[in-house]
């Protein structure tokens, strides 16, 4: 199902999740930055899963909620033990914020990346699972 519809140069997309990303941002505050994305999307008249990503600056755990459906918490992960741990370690503090509607988001998967074991794997998405965290994939599954 398709959640939102966009015509450019007669191409159709068809968006249902939007992960709006820090780079390159013009130094506008990140609330307000975010927030007017926010009221692009709601003026489309469809629920589109809207994913605030500035690598938790700006403590967007505490104003996310009005803004987007999740928020970075933290920078890049890596496909490895120790980042994937000091990114957990990272979250306790912050589940709090987390409900329905609104989550906080410690970076995308690594399972299948290479870098971790499989045990370590299965812990990272085990962790990601109980943080409700979005489930993120990014590689050839």
């Amino acid at each position: 199902q398709y959640i939102c519809q966009m015509e450019v140069s007669n191409l159709i997309f068809r968006v249902d999740y939007l992960k709006y990303d820090n780079c390159n941002n013009d130094g506008t505050a990140a609330k307000t930055r975010y927030s007017v994305m926010r009221d692009a999307l709601n003026k489309t008249g469809r629920p589109i899963f809207y994913s605030i990503c500035n690598w938790g600056e700006e403590l967007p755990y505490i104003w996310g909620r009005s803004v987007g459906n999740s928020w970075r918490t933290t920078g890049d992960i890596q496909s490895n033990y120790e980042s994937f741990v000091g990114i957990l370690d990272r979250q306790v503090a912050l589940s709090r914020y987390a409900a329905p509607g609104g989550w906080n988001d410690p970076d995308m998967l690594e399972v299948g990346n290479g870098g971790m074991t499989f045990d370590e794997y299965v812990a990272h998405f085990t962790f990601w699972s109980l943080l409700k965290a979005p489930l993120l994939i990014g590689c050839s599954l």
